[in-house]
């Protein structure tokens, strides 16, 4: 059943203010003391100041808490290349949900440019304002190339969100999945049903979390992807198995992970009972999966079953992810975020799984009780908690591997994001009562 109709959608977007995202100042400017201090000629002290020491624009400037959200617009969603301008919406989103949840700040950079190399040089001129750079939303094979080269050639985090995002939520689960299932993760045979920018990276993520290559089977639209193929870019040929085994419904006899980020109806009842012991299923197509949770749950009820969607268990939400890795990276002056900070954001996420669940988060979904098992491998969306779980697991990853150019004390850091975020809450909730929206 759905949630809103499309009048209450475009309705919530139009209502004034337009859009989702508003820029507000944070000093007062009410008097000629304030006007002179906010731009001319107080304005001279810092910048004079950060011009002798560069990294007072920490201290002097919003850089170390913003973030832009780029995109060309060319793989939006499940809508595909509708452009920036019709891709905006979403950018503003992702706004909204980075300060809502992790009381992060952003422009959301709409722009018309296909060829990767003019990307890269739009991005990297960027630098000066941003504390971080959240690739959003642009097809591959370009996006590999692009989030690479800007890794190596920018000294703040540069992160595409479409690739590692569903990777680091995705790879909690999986971790999660195994101990429940008691399988061990380098032997589990995995079919993937896509081969797009996150179920490339995906991929990429169980290898490092112990997954074997050779056990790993996936499929494009064009069947396999295997070394006997000619038409394979390099980032799929990584996966090529090295001969042709067939249609996807012969992968899946005897496997014991099913990763889908293809489109909906693509995996029969059939080739979910085929699966070896305890599977695995994160159907990650939206909105609607691969196969839905009701069809997966009656052909193998002792499934770990996952999808993309709100409305059934083990949701994986990229909301789960950016917000808090980009609040570590950002809070330590991170110069990129690396694997190990990849790591230790799903490790934190695989481990909050297991504590025992507040009320309030109860219900916010509605339900009376909740625990660590196959319907819950991932924390849900809402839970609050992940912020003072995985921004300091980033945070400490980013320190220990010497990326970072700032420190914390992480246990004093815990606390001090808890109270940050309820003051960004009030805030919000003050600035919309101005307008007279309920927040």
């Amino acid at each position: 059943m759905a949630l809103f109709t499309k009048k209450e959608a475009l309705s919530y977007h139009s209502s004034f203010p337009k859009g989702k995202v508003e820029v507000v100042p944070t000093k007062p400017c009410r008097t000629q003391k304030h006007l002179s201090m906010a731009y001319t000629p107080g304005v001279a002290e810092s910048c004079r100041a950060i011009h002798a020491d560069p990294d007072k624009v920490y201290d002097y400037t919003n850089k170390a808490n913003l973030v832009a959200v780029v995109s060309n617009g060319t793989a939006v969603l499940g809508l595909g290349n509708i452009g920036p301008l019709a891709g905006k919406p979403v950018m503003e989103g992702k706004g909204v949900l980075f300060k809502i949840f992790a009381d992060v700040d952003v422009y959301d950079l709409n722009i018309n440019q296909p060829d990767p190399d003019k990307i890269i040089e739009f991005v990297k001129m960027l630098e000066p304002t941003f504390g971080g750079i959240n690739l959003e939303d642009i097809k591959a094979p370009e996006c590999f190339y692009i989030e690479q080269r800007l890794i190596e050639e920018m000294n703040i985090p540069v992160f595409h969100d479409d690739q590692h995002g569903t990777a680091i939520i995705s790879g909690a689960g999986i971790l999660n999945a195994m101990e429940i299932s008691g399988k061990h993760i380098e032997d589990v045979k995995v079919v993937v049903s896509g081969a797009g920018a996150a179920a490339i990276a995906c991929c990429r993520f169980y290898e490092t979390l112990g997954v074997t290559r050779a056990n790993i089977f996936m499929y494009d639209s064009k069947g396999l992807i295997h070394a006997g193929r000619t038409d394979l870019h390099e980032s799929k040929r990584y996966f090529a198995q090295k001969k042709d085994i067939g249609a996807m419904a012969e992968a899946f006899k005897g496997a014991d992970v099913f990763l889908g980020l293809s489109a909906k109806g693509l995996v029969s009842k059939d080739m979910v009972k085929s699966m070896g012991k305890l599977p695995i299923l994160f159907a990650m197509a939206n909105p609607d999966p691969e196969i839905t949770y009701n069809d997966a749950k009656d052909a193998r009820p002792d499934c770990i079953m996952g999808t993309g969607r709100s409305d059934f268990p083990n949701q994986v939400n990229n909301v789960s992810g950016f917000p808090f890795i980009f609040r570590g990276a950002l809070d330590v002056r991170a110069s990129k975020i690396n694997e190990a900070m990849k790591m230790a954001a799903a490790k934190a996420l695989a481990a909050l799984a297991k504590e025992p669940i507040p009320q309030d988060i109860l219900d916010a979904y509605g339900v009376k009780e909740l625990s660590f098992g196959m319907d819950y491998v991932i924390p849900k969306a809402l839970d609050h908690r992940m912020l003072e779980w995985e921004a300091p697991a980033v945070a400490q990853a980013a320190m220990d591997t010497g990326v970072a150019r700032a420190s914390v004390d992480i246990a004093q850091y815990k606390k001090d994001l808890r109270t940050r975020l309820d003051a960004s809450r009030k805030r919000i909730e003050a600035f919309a009562g101005s307008y007279g929206l309920e927040f």
